[in-house]
């Protein structure tokens, strides 16, 4: 995987021929419809050959991912299991019915085929999309703390349909933002429309970053909000200024989506504490991860395993348009775990702070994780400052992380070094991370690098 390519797919997939140059992120887009009063002229079709190519990848991905081995979740009873702030002892039946419900509460929003197709002809993200939808996952969390708050749980029994002419449920009006349909503000076809502000397009590759920019943009746009705002930090850094700003005087809210890469080829196993200490937070709304090439939605851990929601299950199109839409392949049905060794070091960290005093929480738990006072050796995964990006000094590099196996050996011994710079990234590959330079210490290469931040129109 390349080195700024994140947790972006399932594997090397054909795609299709690039589209024609794209409409602005910030216009909507003509995959975002006319709902989004996009300006300016919308982009030619893509020809012919590209559309069929689509679908004929759409079908063949739905089939692919139409079958998955879903295993029975499996938790150790005798430790402790944190998910999204809050923790379980499944040792006690109470307790290991109380995880299961909130496990059952979070929204589980996979690959869906047959939707209405996308311009380029895709009518199914299967393949292509998993960033896209753990993305999804983590602003829908967002969202339910946003709206109904962390005790929210699923309806039981199901939510009936309500009757003609009634509100929807909120359930149900959640989850039509996030439709497979042009209309939706959060949906694919929005998500993807924004992409091409970063040079994605349906069918491509999404790293975790990408993902971060695109959310922070499809908010931005979306006019019933409610006052919730997306802040996205820049080179590992949050600026509570900046942050402070968007929440309007502490009259709204924000997300708070932080961009890292947390080693080289893999984890750097010094992340690991902080990590499990930031998924503690009540706050901390989950991390868009995964594998190399296979994303997935993190929200908690058990010892040494993260606990995630896999997207790679493509499903029936839904049509949330509709009055009285079923809801149940919403509901996540399996947890699943895997090793902290495995997890890709790409990933973007999520983060919910509430109108009010919710900043000043927010900043007192993060910097109570990020600069313990107990272990003050830790390597903080990212940094928090006051003040605002604009018209301030630059924070000072920080020291480099302890590599995995760090050389043995009496003092006094000198080692090589050689600067260089990077070598351009494979071909394909999504080049979101800025190489700052390369070292070569003793023979071994050591790549520092840093998310800069991604322009969108």
């Amino acid at each position: 995987m390349a080195a700024g390519g994140g947790a972006s797919g399932a594997g090397p997939r054909p795609r299709p021929p690039p589209r024609a140059a794209a409409s602005s992120a910030g216009g909507g887009g003509a995959e975002a419809g006319a709902a989004f009063g996009s300006s300016g002229t919308a982009p030619p079709a893509p020809p012919p050959g590209a559309r069929m190519r689509g679908r004929v990848l759409s079908a063949w991905n739905s089939l692919k991912y139409g079958f998955p081995v879903r295993p029975r979740s499996h938790v150790t009873r005798g430790s402790p299991l944190h998910v999204l702030g809050r923790e379980y002892s499944p040792g006690r039946e109470a307790e290991l019915r109380a995880l299961a419900r909130d496990v059952r509460s979070r929204l589980f929003l996979s690959y869906r085929r047959g939707f209405p197709a996308l311009r380029s002809g895709w009518s199914s993200d299967g393949g292509w999309g998993c960033t896209l939808r753990s993305a999804q996952m983590l602003l829908a969390q967002g969202l339910l703390l946003h709206r109904q708050g962390r005790d929210w749980t699923w309806p039981e029994p199901e939510p009936e349909p309500p009757p003609a002419g009634a509100p929807s449920s909120a359930l149900r009006s959640l989850l039509r933002c996030f439709g497979d349909h042009p209309r939706a503000p959060l949906g694919i076809h929005r998500m993807v429309a924004l992409g091409s502000g970063c040079g994605r397009a349906a069918g491509d590759w999404f790293g975790p970053a990408a993902a971060a920019h695109i959310l922070r943009r499809a908010v931005e746009t979306w006019p019933d909000s409610g006052g919730l705002s997306v802040y996205v930090a820049q080179d590992c850094t949050v600026y509570r200024g900046d942050v402070a700003a968007l929440m309007r005087g502490g009259s709204g809210a924000v997300i708070v989506l932080v961009p890292v890469r947390l080693g080289g080829d893999a984890l750097n196993p010094i992340y690991v504490g902080g990590i499990k200490e930031l998924l503690k937070l009540e706050s901390c709304i989950g991390i868009i991860g995964g594998k190399p090439r296979h994303s997935l939605y993190f929200i908690g851990f058990q010892d040494d395993f993260l606990l995630y929601l896999d997207p790679h299950y493509c499903q029936p199109y839904v049509d949330t348009q509709q009055e009285n839409f079923p809801v149940q392949s919403f509901q996540c049905r399996s947890l699943r775990k895997m090793p902290f060794g495995k997890m890709d070091p790409s990933c973007t960290i999520g983060f919910y702070a509430g109108a009010g005093a919710g900043l000043d929480a927010l900043c007192r738990d993060l910097s109570r994780v990020l600069t313990p006072p107990t272990a003050p050796e830790r390597y903080p995964l990212f940094t928090l400052v006051e003040g605002g990006a604009q018209g301030m000094e630059p924070p000072p590099p920080r020291a480099a992380p302890p590599p995995h196996d760090p050389p043995r050996g009496g003092g006094g011994v000198r080692v090589p070094m050689s600067f260089s710079p990077p070598p351009p990234p494979p071909h394909g590959t999504e080049p979101l991370w800025g190489y700052q330079m390369l070292l070569t210490v003793g023979g071994s290469h050591v790549i520092y690098c840093s998310p800069p931040p991604i322009k969108m129109n």
